[in-house]
């Protein structure tokens, strides 16, 4: 436990007042389970052992394509940053670490360790950054990076993952995701077989510079910033990209780098069953790559990946450790806050499918009954387990309503008070 940021005395007083009638919706919902056969305990204890970490730049205002709306208090720098981090975790002890992305979040390894301590955080996986263009960069990325046709900019790309690993190996990392946008936005711009043979060259000499107990993921995306083609497009082509690469190399699934109508559960299952799941972004999707709230949109969804995952859990799938992290872009709504109740649902959606009655659910399955095979996940989705969240994070020394006890304690406005304005002229995701 490292230093609190929000004062004990609100998170106390936030928790005095609701603590009763908590007690009381657990004791209730117990004794429901326990006519199930589930032991309550038993799934609050899995449940506050279930974390994800915080995306450094989440904590950040995104935006639009078109635009970006800075929020007041912004964070300047990864230790602003890492501040807003450890606030989330105070109140949610659902986010014990952090994932930082690179050249962003560049600085001195020993600071960073230092600053992420203090508050008894640590660091998820490393990200790299070779969509965008860094200031004073040598060779532009506008048309691709680890799979440019220009030697030296592929060289350029390479020499930045492998960077970022030697950060990461400073202060404690474990893995390295990478994500790139190249492509093409023209029928005939690239060759798509030669772009995709330079990419995997390049992400060989990447995965050379593995340390032996480090992970390498691999994002897919179907679209954007390259609309015509990707050359990371779907999860077919990342599972021959991790298998290609060796036994360190895994996919990671971002839940809105899909195409519409996508069974992405079923996508789990596979990379799975095959010893390829590396982890996942979690966030949310109405049209495309929106990065909204985890459980904003499809709540349902989100539900039935962690059916795959609890699945896997149970029946001891080989190689089976997934990595856990959230990937949003908050445009309207209070980052922290956003960020605290995204742990929160997918938090919401483990305790849930927890909760399916896995050997019914096979008996139906072998009978061919496709109806009670689905009410029976209905049941365990239907159940009510906030009780089992906020006893969890109140058992764990976290708040029984995150989002109330920040905004009790002004945390926005008093950090408004000491970071800068930041202008909102540019436009782009984050």
């Amino acid at each position: 436990m490292g230093e609190q940021i929000i004062p004990a005395n609100v998170v106390e007083k936030d928790n005095a007042a609701r603590e009763a009638d908590l007690r009381c919706d657990y004791e209730t919902l117990g004794e429901r389970l326990d006519r199930r056969g589930i032991a309550i305990d038993a799934i609050c204890d899995k449940v506050a052992a279930f974390h994800v970490a915080i995306p450094s730049w989440g904590v950040g205002t995104g935006g639009t394509r078109f635009a970006r709306f800075p929020g007041p208090g912004e964070p300047r720098d990864i230790f602003d940053k890492i501040e807003d981090c450890a606030v989330i975790q105070q109140l949610t002890q659902a986010t014990p670490s952090v994932s930082l992305h690179i050249p962003w979040d560049k600085a001195d390894p020993k600071r960073l360790k230092q600053a992420a301590s203090r508050f008894g955080l640590g660091f998820d996986a490393m990200n790299s950054n070779t969509f965008s263009d860094a200031v004073d960069q040598k060779r532009s990325y506008k048309f691709g990076s680890l799979s440019h046709a220009d030697a030296g900019t592929r060289r350029q790309a390479v020499d930045h993952n492998l960077e970022c690993i030697e950060i990461g190996r400073e202060i404690g990392s474990k893995a390295l995701t990478v994500w790139i946008g190249d492509g093409s936005n023209f029928p005939g711009q690239v060759n798509f077989a030669r772009a995709f043979e330079r990419y995997l060259e390049a992400m060989r000499d990447i995965y050379r510079g593995l340390p032996d107990d480090w992970r390498l993921f691999t994002e897919h995306k179907m679209y954007e910033p390259a609309f015509y083609s990707t050359v990371v497009q779907d999860w077919g082509t990342n599972y021959i990209i991790a298998r290609e690469l060796g036994e360190k190399a895994f996919c990671l699934v971002d839940l809105g780098h899909h195409a519409p109508n996508v069974n992405i559960e079923m996508i789990v299952s596979r990379l799975i069953q095959f010893g390829k799941l590396g982890g996942f972004h979690f966030n949310d999707s109405k049209y495309g790559d929106d990065d909204l709230d985890a459980g904003s949109i499809d709540p349902y969804r989100l539900f039935l990946v962690f059916n795959e995952l609890v699945d896997a859990e149970i029946n001891g799938a080989k190689g089976f450790n997934p990595a856990h992290m959230l990937d949003q872009s908050h445009n309207v709504t209070d980052p922290i806050e956003s960020l605290m109740l995204s742990a929160v649902e997918v938090q919401r959606a483990y305790a849930q499918a927890l909760l399916v009655d896995r050997k019914a659910l096979e008996g139906f399955q072998d009978s061919n009954d496709a109806l009670m095979a689905t009410q029976t996940l209905k049941v365990a989705y239907r159940t009510d387990v906030e009780p089992i969240l906020a006893m969890a994070r109140l058992r764990a020394g976290g708040v029984i309503d995150p989002v109330s006890a920040y905004r009790a304690a002004d945390y926005r406005a008093k950090v408004a008070d000491e970071r800068p304005a930041v202008s909102g002229s540019s436009g782009g995701i984050v």
